[in-house]
């Protein structure tokens, strides 16, 4: 009898993975008709590429066209074609989660939850399940070891704020950058407009990209950043560059970077594979081991050397309130920068 109904478990669980199975082939083959998927994002072309080749190596007869830009230009391209009618996005990634909240507002994402996100925490989960996030970037300080001594580094937000550093600082733009968007809006909730209005004082080079200062910064050029993204000041250092990466025990800007199908994709099907593909172990994982970015995969393992983040305090943003806040931020970091 117990070898009776061994093999009917046996059966039973053959059969459901069979289903499995017939329904993973059907859904390739209603993406690999559509032939291909576009792909709008503003993670590092790198990192980007690298997901896309993984996907057409697993997906073959699947192209992937990426699209790389920064968060805001993305929104950007995406409402104005949008307004033209033209219907070329299949996936939108930004860094920028108010983002995600205005194109829910305009009915203009699909619903859809990929596999697996039901394990990832609620900060990665949109209640109406129209994006979720794909990763996770902290905004830090960085400095040139070479240029400047550990002893007489930043170690605070405060510490930027020193005249000493006039000259010496560079700092990414929240009007290209959604981290950055992201890192002043969370500084202005603990310190108000006051810090960005003193720490423009000190006369800093502005950058686009949260990726570009750790170029600046590790060239000497401005040796000390006072923003941008942990993930790519961690690859600089890993390649040799001469970078001290500190962590600000009072807080450090946590981004959420969702992605979500847009609702008039062209290549509905191979948008969907995408996100499950995107969202995947094997995909978050990648994105851990080639830039050193945090996920919401609680599988997920980091390097040794990186922080974790239930060690670090966090000042995460609020998606509505980056949305709100926008053309505020936009325009008071103008006028404080004058760019």
């Amino acid at each position: 009898m117990k070898k009776i109904f061994g093999f009917l478990l046996f059966a039973l669980s053959f059969a459901g993975y069979s289903v499995v199975l017939a329904q993973d082939a059907a859904q390739f083959q209603a993406a690999r008709k559509e032939g291909s998927v576009v792909w709008y994002t503003s993670l590092a072309l790198p990192s980007s590429t690298a997901i896309a080749h993984a996907f057409k190596t697993k997906y073959t007869g699947i192209d992937v066209e990426v699209h790389r830009t920064g968060s805001q230009r993305v929104l950007q391209r995406v409402m104005q074609e949008a307004s033209a009618g033209i219907k070329n996005a299949d996936l939108i990634h930004t860094s920028d989660a108010g983002h995600f909240e205005l194109l829910k507002d305009k009915g203009m994402l699909l619903k859809y939850a990929p596999r697996g996100v039901e394990v990832f925490p609620a900060g990665f989960k949109d209640k109406s399940g129209l994006y979720y996030g794909m990763r996770a970037t902290l905004s830090v300080i960085a400095y040139n070891p070479k240029v400047v001594a550990e002893k007489d580094a930043p170690k605070t937000w405060k510490d930027l704020l020193n005249p000493k550093w006039s000259g010496k600082e560079v700092t990414a733009h929240p009007g290209y950058s959604g981290i950055i968007m992201t890192h002043v809006l969370a500084l202005v909730n603990v310190y108000g407009w006051d810090y960005f209005r003193d720490l423009a004082k000190n006369k800093l080079h502005i950058v686009q990209s949260a990726n570009d200062p750790a170029g600046v910064v590790a060239s000497g050029e401005r040796p000390v950043g006072v923003n941008g993204a942990e993930y790519f000041y961690y690859k600089t250092q890993k390649q040799g560059n001469p970078i001290t990466i500190v962590y600000p025990k009072e807080g450090v800007p946590l981004i959420v970077s969702p992605v979500a199908i847009a609702k008039d994709a062209p290549h509905p099907n191979a948008a969907k594979l995408f996100a499950d593909f995107i969202f995947s172990k094997e995909t978050q994982q990648l994105l851990a081991d080639k830039e050193g970015l945090y996920t919401g995969h609680p599988q997920v393992t980091y390097p040794k050397d990186k922080p974790k983040l239930n060690d670090l305090k966090l000042l995460p943003a609020d998606a509505d309130e980056l949305e709100k806040r926008n053309a505020e931020i936009k325009k008071r970091f103008t006028e404080y920068f004058g760019a």
